[in-house]
């Protein structure tokens, strides 16, 4: 089965790592969560900033 990727830099889905670790976001099962990365990342991040103002 294959894997889905994010590219930080080109802002594209990778199927199967074709990139740098550097520059890539996952592994995903499925484009459609690959292509949905950054808004991932955004939200977890933004949860992580109000846990910390709690503290």
């Amino acid at each position: 089965m294959p894997q889905y990727w994010y590219n930080v830099n080109t802002r594209q889905v990778e199927m199967d790592a074709q990139s740098g670790w550097k520059e890539l976001i996952g592994p995903y099962n499925t484009r459609e969560e690959a292509e949905a990365a950054l808004a991932r990342v955004h939200e977890r991040n933004e949860n992580w900033e109000a846990q910390d103002d709690q503290d």
